[in-house]
């Protein structure tokens, strides 16, 4: 409704009163008229217009805050501020110590594995020589079996003169005459004795060298088995208190492990394998962020690509199987050479920079080499090692787990990302002690290879094989520029 018409209703509905009235009450009801409209004129006012001026009011009738009050606030924001700092400086202390601790348990993982591993490099030297000792114990007692009739005819002789000497003094005709034929006999038969009680006390040493030997590398051997036992132990217990750690990134590494095992099941290709696995483990730790990093950095050091790359010429040869019997041993190094914190969370070095860095991840020999001809006539796409019996497998490299478990023929496969499109593939192992999602560091233990049971010296070799590939953009690639470069050991 309009305020002119309002005013007229009301103007009207007065007018009529008014004349209902006597002329001594008119002025009281041109008072009431006046009242009525003033009434009717607040009513239709806006309420927001009495809203500043309440406010206003109120303002002029709050007291201003005293020098007291207003230090008592000021204190109040001050204890305030030094309380959250220092619940600040808590947090940074406790994750300071978190990140402490995780560097010390990773660094006492690749602690014991690499002393499982230096353990069990000396197994394999003990056993070796063990093998050669026992050859040459039978080779002696062979010999010596040969030779029963003639050394049995030899140690009778011998028994004979030293019953019946010849006489050393002459004392009577018949003394002369024994010592004579005695000189006579011996002068014939005495070189060709000789050289036989020779060679027969020869032997004889040779047998008590190997028989001493042979015993005192089976203590070696028993000591030895012994330690490995307890580092294997201490391990185990390293393992599970990682297993504990990583329990609050449980529900990211639960969503990794479900996508590995259904995409495992859908697809039939390594390549596919890698590509798909690859982007959920990029969403869902900190692969993705590095992989940014890691080709920003490649795209703003582009032009000077070429003094990074290492010379084709400074590069490792692959390893050669030397002719005859000799196999090259190929150890891992006790320290390996990408030395950084243990606690980081992220590769210390770009892959394609750690050339001539990574540690081997299992002590064993060499029986194919990438693009060697394999005995089905392909070219091999990457390393094949032998390894010992239930040997430790560690990760040759920084990165992230794609994947851990069976694939088709692969057996039980283990992928690692190393970021900037560089993957690493590990297959053959009987036991992974790690999951899709978790960060690895280069020497931490990843897995063991199968238990064999040991074969007598000269046996056919039932040795566990371990598969080694290295792929760029989902293609192999020579591993043999990225191993340290160690002593290589001939074991014949």
């Amino acid at each position: 409704m309009s305020r002119r018409k309002f005013f007229g209703e009301t103007s009207g509905k007065v007018s009529a009163k008014v004349k209902s009235t006597t002329r001594n009450g008119s002025s009281r009801a041109r008072h009431a008229v006046g009242a009525i409209m003033f009434a009717a004129a607040a009513a239709a006012a806006p309420a927001s217009a009495q809203s500043p001026a309440r406010t206003d009011q109120s303002a002029q009738k709050a007291p201003a805050p005293t020098a007291d009050e207003v230090k008592k606030a000021l204190e109040s924001r001050r204890e305030e501020l030094k309380s959250t700092l220092d619940r600040a400086g808590n947090i940074e202390k406790d994750v300071a110590k978190l990140a402490e601790e995780r560097g010390k348990l990773n660094e006492n993982l690749q602690d014991t594995a690499s002393k499982i591993q230096d353990s069990e490099g000396r197994l394999t030297v003990i056993e070796n020589r063990l093998g050669e000792l026992d050859i040459q114990d039978k080779m002696i007692r062979g010999s010596l079996v040969q030779r029963h009739g003639q050394i049995s005819t030899l140690l009778a002789a011998l028994q004979r003169m030293g019953r019946n000497p010849p006489p050393v003094i002459v004392t009577k005709r018949e003394d002369a005459l024994e010592m004579v034929r005695s000189a006579m006999l011996l002068a014939s038969a005495f070189p060709g004795m000789r050289t036989q009680a020779l060679a027969l006390a020869d032997q004889l040493s040779q047998l008590v060298r190997v028989v001493d030997e042979n015993r005192a590398q089976k203590d070696k051997e028993k000591a030895e088995n012994t330690r490995l036992t307890d580092y294997r132990t201490q391990l185990a217990g390293l393992m599970e208190t990682k297993r504990r750690s990583i329990l609050e990134r449980q529900d990211e590494l639960r969503k990794v492990r479900d996508a590995a095992n259904e995409m495992s099941k859908s697809v039939t290709d390594l390549n596919d394998l890698i590509a798909k696995l690859g982007k959920t483990v990029q969403d869902n730790t900190a692969l993705g962020a590095y992989d940014a990093e890691v080709r920003a950095a490649e795209a703003t050091a582009k032009p000077q690509s070429a003094s990074l790359t290492v010379p084709a010429d400074t590069t490792s040869e692959p390893a050669q199987k030397p002719d005859g019997d000799v196999v090259v041993v190929m150890a891992p190094v006790e320290q390996a050479a990408i030395i950084s914190n243990p606690a980081r969370i992220k590769p210390a070095i770009p892959f394609q920079q750690a050339k001539s860095k990574l540690p081997l991840p299992a002590y064993g020999k060499r029986v194919l080499n990438y693009d060697e001809r394999t005995q089905y006539g392909s070219k091999s796409k990457g390393l094949v090692m032998e390894t010992r019996s239930a040997a430790q497998v560690t990760s040759p490299c920084d990165g992230w787990i794609l994947y851990a478990g069976e694939f088709r023929s692969y057996g039980k496969l283990l992928i690692i990302d190393a970021g900037g499109g560089y993957n690493v593939v590990l297959a053959g192992l009987s036991q992974i002690d790690v999951r899709p999602g978790e960060f690895v560091l280069a020497a931490e233990p990843v897995g063991t290879m199968m238990a064999v049971k040991k074969e007598p010296a000269g046996a056919p070799s039932a040795a566990p094989v371990l598969y080694i590939e290295f792929r760029k953009d989902g293609q192999p690639i020579d591993p043999d520029p990225w191993w340290v470069q160690v002593p290589q050991k001939a074991q014949g």
